[in-house]
């Protein structure tokens, strides 16, 4: 999924939900598994008709949560309890089409695009920004700052 599958969901009668993990409700948070919240925007014709702030379980929440649970290749996010994690992760925004994140491991990554969850990784700092370069089709999906 990306923001062309979704650009119709833009349209005149169409909600589109954006999620954005923060620890402030300002910021775009640089570590999804660290973010406490998620900023939920809902999208109505274009534009934000509004915005709510939902907890978010990551590894504050988990026991042991630090653990580093790497793939052969190095790749945070990956282990047998990755996937029970990611999905308590998930479970806050199942009703939401796309996240934005400014950095997480490649297991968080492909368990929120596995939920049919558009998943962008950025650089932009403030929450309201990103949301607005991501309605115009401008916010680029940093993979590099995948870890």
């Amino acid at each position: 999924m990306n923001f062309n599958d979704y650009k119709h969901l833009l349209r005149k009668g169409n909600t589109l939900k954006v999620a954005v993990i923060t620890d402030d409700g300002v910021t775009v948070s640089q570590h999804f598994g660290r973010a406490p919240y998620y900023v939920v925007a809902t999208i109505v014709d274009g534009k934000v008709e509004n915005k709510q702030t939902r907890d978010k379980t990551g590894h504050h929440t988990f026991a042991g949560g630090n653990e580093d649970h790497e793939d052969a290749q190095g790749r945070h996010g990956y282990g047998h309890s990755a996937e029970r994690k990611h999905a308590s992760m998930a479970e806050a925004i199942r009703d939401c089409n796309v996240l934005i994140s400014g950095g997480m491991g490649w297991g968080a990554y492909e368990s929120m695009r596995s939920y049919n969850i558009e998943t962008i990784v950025t650089n932009e700092e403030s929450i309201d920004k990103a949301i607005e370069l991501y309605l115009a089709g401008n916010l680029p999906n940093l993979m590099d700052r995948l870890h």
